[in-house]
């Protein structure tokens, strides 16, 4: 309806001023009781025409109604000048018709229908554990790939391990030195310790440098030696562990790029593109941006040792990623302290291949931090995603052990990253969290579970009433539940738009307390007098409405939905 209405007021413009081309708005009104839709566009002109936005609106609003369509019931002027569109009874009822038809497809989108979307997310960095910074990274990319689905792309998504460094030299190092050539991994922890006494070994000890970069420059020339085998060894744990802790999260990949490959790829593309676009300097090869660009600094692309820096890494990624499948988007997700790396890449990527830069779209987010001692003490400073959700399904039991009904016990972990997600995407892009596991684990507050809550809820009076039928007679009074139901595929479409699923939340959440204040308010089936209740069918079917939207909701944020709760 957002489109019909748009297009109604081009029109007008045109044919009462000749104006085309005018940017305005069409959005929904703050309050309900303003109508379903709304607009600026008088308010606009005014200034263009030098004319009073009332006198303005006056004017569209009697051209605008001559044409107006069925589904619009009244258009009327608010305030200084802004233009309210009230829709149909009819339009409500045909809307819960389109919800049922289209079920799991309700608010897709045509947006990129047919089009080539990449994905990469969740990158991780092998001999580290995977941490709150990947979980927030995950909860994003996962969120974002379901919405590129519901676009109507053909999506693929992937994972950039960082496999071969010097840091993971070092571990291999301290691998050999503690456990011997015969070495396997029986848990991710040992990894990491090695990780980090490998850091400080080389810090303090630079008689183990020569030895350090003889195993890294084994690890780069996959040279047959105890550290390759026991590096392949561990490359391959560290992977099935990142699938074991996505999965747990919802998340599936459909392939890898890792980081020795791009570097390879990118080092050959820098020297290939040396000197036209890239200078060398002292030994090193960097990158020298224009002198418009005032906002990025020179970066090295190749060090002084011949190695490919993370910026050659990253070219050689775009390379990669645009080579195996001619692509319309690639959006990759990092954390906002990446955004000056990737400035510099994507401009220096400009001019090797323009199409990797145009068609690239950066999703950054801020840092997570936890509210209250409890939390941070048992957690730490970086906790490790499998500590954070045994904590939060801990918190989980502990919430739920005395509630009435205690059937979340059977759904702690469905529960906990429910909290968790909703935390992180209800922020926008950028921007940090504090995580407060108490009101996040609430059931009756602004909160994952409480998303949850709200459709098990609805789920178990459709099973009650599953023998009564769900119809959509003409003449009901439209209620505020309708009003905000028939928003959900603009909502989807803005999400997808700005690649943003906080709209999403914001959306879910003012839907839920629609609901649960229509429930509170009304008797949606009552057996004793089944027969004398007529307005039973239609609430049964605005429950139906509501629990599919929630469904499809939730999913597009990666949150799943227990059976009972």
């Amino acid at each position: 309806m957002e489109t019909t209405i748009r297009e109604l007021i081009t029109a007008a413009l045109k044919e009462c001023y000749g104006l085309e081309g005018v940017v305005f708005a069409v959005e929904r009104p703050k309050e309900l009781a303003h109508g379903d839709y709304a607009t600026n566009v008088a308010l606009v002109i005014a200034k263009t025409l030098e004319d009073r936005p009332q006198a303005c609106a006056e004017t569209l609003v009697a051209t605008l109604n001559k044409n107006k369509p069925a589904d619009i019931e009244t258009i009327s002027i608010a305030g200084p000048g802004f233009i309210n569109f009230s829709l149909s009874a009819t339009f409500f009822t045909t809307t819960l018709k389109n919800i049922f038809e289209q079920k799991d497809r309700w608010g897709s989108s045509d947006l990129y229908k047919g089009k080539n979307i990449l994905v990469e997310h969740s990158s991780p960095n092998l001999f580290k554990a995977f941490h709150i910074g990947h979980v927030m990274n995950n909860a994003i990319g996962e969120s974002i790939g379901r919405l590129a689905k519901h676009s109507g792309a053909n999506v693929r998504v992937i994972s950039f391990p960082s496999d071969i460094s010097l840091g993971v030299a070092k571990a291999i190092f301290i691998l050999l030195e503690k456990y011997g050539e015969h070495f396997v991994p029986t848990d991710i922890a040992t990894l990491g310790d090695a990780y980090v006494e490998g850091t400080r070994r080389y810090d303090e000890d630079e008689s183990i440098h020569a030895r350090v970069k003889e195993i890294a420059d084994h690890l780069y020339q996959q040279t047959p030696s105890p550290e390759w085998t026991i590096f392949s060894i561990c490359k391959d744990y560290n992977i099935k562990y990142f699938e074991y802790i996505t999965a747990r999260l919802g998340s599936h990949f459909d392939g890898y790029i890792y980081e020795s490959q791009a570097g390879e790829i990118g080092k050959k593309i820098v020297l290939e593109h040396t000197p036209s676009v890239f200078t060398e300097s002292e030994g090193a090869i960097v990158y020298v941006p224009d002198e418009a660009r005032k906002d990025i600094n020179t970066a090295v692309f190749i060090n002084s040792q011949g190695n490919p820096t993370y910026e050659a890494k990253d070219i050689g990624l775009l390379s990669m990623k645009f080579a195996d499948q001619p692509l319309d988007l690639s959006i990759f997700v990092t954390d906002n302290q990446q955004v000056p790396h990737f400035q510099v890449v994507l401009d220096a990527a400009h001019h090797i291949n323009p199409a990797w830069s145009e068609k690239s779209v950066h999703v950054h987010h801020g840092r997570m931090s936890f509210k209250g001692q409890k939390m941070s003490s048992r957690l730490g400073g970086v906790p490790l995603a499998a500590d954070l959700l045994e904590t939060l399904i801990a918190e989980v039991q502990e919430y739920t052990k005395d509630r009435p009904t205690a059937d979340a016990k059977e759904n702690p972990e469905a529960i906990a990253i429910a909290a968790l997600k909703f935390s992180i995407l209800r922020a926008m892009a950028g921007k940090d969290i504090n995580f407060d596991p108490e009101t996040s684990l609430s059931f009756e507050g602004d909160s994952g579970p409480y998303l949850q809550y709200s459709t098990v809820r609805a789920n178990s009076i459709l099973a009650k009433a599953k023998d009564w039928g769900a119809e959509l007679p003409e003449g009901w009074q439209t209620t505020d539940l309708e009003k905000i139901l028939i928003h959900f595929p603009e909502v989807v479409e803005h999400a997808i738009q700005e690649w943003s699923p906080h709209f999403i939340v914001t959306y879910l959440l003012e839907l839920a307390q629609a609901f649960n204040s229509w429930y509170g308010n009304t008797k949606i089936i009552d057996q004793s007098v089944e027969q004398s209740d007529a307005a039973s069918p239609y609430k049964i079917a605005l429950t139906k409405a509501f629990t599919q939207t929630m469904q499809n909701g939730l999913y597009l944020l990666g949150i799943s939905v227990p059976e009972k709760m």
